[in-house]
C-alpha cells in the first residue's frame, strides 16, 4: 500500500479468544509492526470464534457511516490455540492461523448487503477458557447449539429480508467450520426442515453450494475468529466465481452468539484472492514428526499469561525456523522484555 492509503487506516480491530494480555490488545502491536496513522482507533474483541465477525461488522459499520469519508479500517481475526497442551482433548480440530481483512467504501473481494443479517444469541456453556491453558465445555451441547443457532439466525433474516429463498437466493454458503461434518449437519437439518427434501438432494445441494468452501478448512482445521474467512477465501478460490454471485455466510460463537448475514462476491473477487497465494502457502509448511510435534507443544506451553522476560530460542525448532520463516519477512516474536513483547521481521 501507498503511504497515503496507510493512513487511511483509521480502525484496527483484533478478535481473539484468548489474547496475549488482560489488558493490551493484540491490535497495539499490529498498528506499530505495520507503521499506521497514530490518527486510529485500536481494540479487540472476544466472543469466541464469532469475535471475528462481531470485528468485521463494526468495521464496515464505521466505513458505511461515512463519519471520516474515505477511512479503512483493518480487522485481524485470529487466536491462539491455548488448548494445545499435553492430554487436552477438547478442541481437537484445533488449528493457529489468521484471516487479515482490509475494510472500505470500495469492497474487492466481498460487498455486503448491508442491513441483510439475523442474529440468534443466549447464554450456554457449551465451551469455556477458565484458565489460559485450558479450554473445556460439552462437546455435544455445543454441537446443538450450532445447530439451534444456524435454524434461528437464517430465520431471524429471512424476517427481514423480503422474499427470501435458502435454495435460490444464494449461489453458494459459507459456514463457521470447526470440522467439516458439523457443516454437512447444519446444512441437512435446515434443508429438511424447510423443503422437507431427502438425504440425497440435500447432499446435491451441499456439494454444489458448500462444498468448495471446505477445501482450505479441512487442510487448516479451526482457526477460530478466523474460520469463517478462511471458508470465505476456500469458497472464492475453489468455486466457479465469475462475479455478482451472493453468499450466504453463517458464524458461530460458543456462549453463544451467531448470525447469518449475506454478501456479493465482485467480478476481481478471484483475482484479488488469486494474488495472495493461499494454496500455495499451505502446500510449504513444514510436516512436523511426532517428535517435533511434542517439543513444539511443551515450548507453547511456557509461552502463557504473565511472562515478564523471556527470550525465543530459535534454536529449540531452527530446523521449522528455516523451512517457513528464514528471509520470508514475516513478524516474529523475539522476546518479552518487562512484559512489553518484541517483534521482528524474519
Amino acid at each position: 500500500m501507498s503511504k497515503e492509503e496507510k493512513n487511511s487506516i483509521e480502525l484496527v480491530i483484533t478478535s481473539s479468544e484468548s489474547g496475549l494480555d488482560f489488558g493490551k490488545s493484540l491490535s497495539t502491536y499490529i498498528h506499530d509492526y505495520l507503521g499506521l496513522s497514530k490518527s486510529c482507533r485500536l481494540f479487540e474483541i472476544k466472543q469466541a470464534c464469532y469475535g471475528g465477525t462481531a470485528a468485521f461488522h463494526m468495521a464496515s459499520c464505521f466505513v458505511a457511516s461515512q463519519v471520516s469519508p474515505g477511512a479503512r479500517a483493518l480487522v485481524i481475526a485470529t487466536d491462539v490455540a491455548r488448548a494445545a497442551a499435553r492430554y487436552t482433548y477438547a478442541e481437537a480440530s484445533q488449528a493457529v492461523g489468521a484471516i487479515a481483512m482490509l475494510v472500505s467504501e470500495n469492497p474487492k473481494v466481498l460487498e455486503l448487503d448491508f442491513g441483510a443479517s439475523g442474529q440468534y444469541s443466549y447464554e450456554v456453556m457449551d465451551t469455556c477458557r477458565p484458565l489460559p491453558d485450558i479450554e473445556t465445555g460439552d462437546a455435544d451441547l455445543s454441537l446443538l447449539s450450532y445447530l439451534d443457532c444456524f435454524s434461528n439466525s437464517y430465520k431471524k433474516y429471512a424476517e427481514k429480508v423480503e422474499d427470501v429463498d435458502f435454495i435460490k437466493t444464494f449461489d453458494y454458503l459459507v459456514f463457521h467450520t470447526p470440522f467439516a461434518g458439523m457443516v454437512k449437519g447444519a446444512h441437512r437439518k435446515l434443508m429438511r426442515e424447510l423443503f422437507k427434501v431427502g438425504p440425497s438432494e440435500a447432499n446435491a445441494d451441499f456439494l454444489k453450494r458448500v462444498q468448495p468452501s471446505l477445501e482450505y478448512c479441512v487442510q487448516v482445521g479451526n482457526v477460530y475468529s478466523a474460520t469463517t474467512y478462511l471458508a470465505l477465501c476456500g469458497l472464492i478460490d475453489y468455486g466457479d466465481i465469475k462475479g455478482n454471485e451472493r453468499i450466504g455466510i453463517f458464524s458461530y460463537g460458543s456462549g453463544c452468539s451467531s448470525e447469518f448475514y449475506s454478501g456479493t462476491l465482485t467480478e476481481c473477487s478471484r483475482e484479488q484472492l488469486a494474488k495472495m497465494k493461499i494454496g500455495e502457502h499451505l502446500n510449504i509448511r513444514y510436516k512436523l514428526t511426532i517428535d517435533e510435534y511434542d517439543r513444539v507443544i511443551d515450548e507453547n506451553a511456557e509461552w502463557l499469561f504473565g511472562i515478564k522476560d523471556k527470550e525465543v530460542e530459535y534454536s529449540k525448532f531452527i530446523k521449522i525456523y528455516n523451512h517457513f520463516f528464514k528471509g520470508k519477512n514475516y513478524l516474529v516474536l523475539d522476546r518479552v522484555s518487562d512484559y512489553h513483547r518484541e517483534y521482528k521481521w524474519s
